[in-house]
């Protein structure tokens, strides 16, 4: 059996989840003008790969220190359903089908969160999610930390390699993988078959320059 992995935003989907995660907690007051700002301002950095994600990342979570993993999960149940349902690219859906009747397994590989993924997993019928998990103290409340290695950049490569370890499923060199973004240029060059899709400007001349397939889903 192989496997293929896909990015979540700008590829299932044509936009940031994360960006809309932020307006959505800022209508419902959950967190200030000043949030949505830098929050708008790290993803913009993320795009163009220009950001420490790992310092960033921590910073985010850490706003969350000290709230309920059962409601951080229930609202972002409540984002999903009000802003992502039913936001899966036409294309996308014909890319998660091929595989699907090929027998391949569908594996969702995404810097978001572990609530946004296994949300979008049961959405879609993927088989697997690999996202960013945030610990949780005695009493199920955040403590503020993500776990590491961040599910970003190689840490992609690492979560997908220790996946296939783990369940089978092929090896990286026979996987495949769908992404957007120049920050998933590692694990692009990981698979046997990359696919470039809705791609930021510098992941599209280094997959110009590679050979890559490039699509255009939006």
């Amino acid at each position: 059996m192989r496997t293929a992995f896909f990015d979540l935003d700008r590829t299932l989907i044509g936009f940031n989840s994360a960006m809309a995660y932020a307006k959505w907690e800022h209508r419902n007051g959950r967190i200030g003008t000043l949030k949505l700002v830098q929050s708008a301002a790290w993803m913009g950095l993320y795009h163009l790969s220009l950001i420490n994600m790992n310092r960033a990342y921590q910073r985010a979570v850490a706003s969350y220190r000290g709230v309920s993993a059962d409601e951080l999960d229930q609202r972002t149940q409540e984002f999903f359903a009000d802003q992502v349902t039913d936001s899966l690219l036409p294309a996308a859906a014909i890319a998660l089908s091929k595989h699907r009747e090929a027998g391949d397994r569908l594996v969702l590989l995404s810097s978001t969160s572990s609530y946004l993924a296994a949300a979008a997993t049961e959405r879609w019928n993927l088989d697997a999610w690999l996202a960013n998990r945030f610990p949780t103290d005695t009493d199920g409340k955040l403590t503020g930390k993500v776990e590491l290695p961040l599910c970003y950049g190689a840490g992609k490569v690492d979560h997908a390699r220790r996946y296939l370890d783990a369940h089978g499923g092929g090896t990286l060199a026979q996987a495949a993988f769908y992404s957007d973004s120049y920050s998933d240029v590692a694990m692009l060059a990981a698979v046997g078959e990359p696919y470039v899709v809705n791609p930021d400007p510098r992941l599209r001349r280094l997959a110009k320059r590679r050979g890559w397939p490039i699509s255009d889903w939006v």
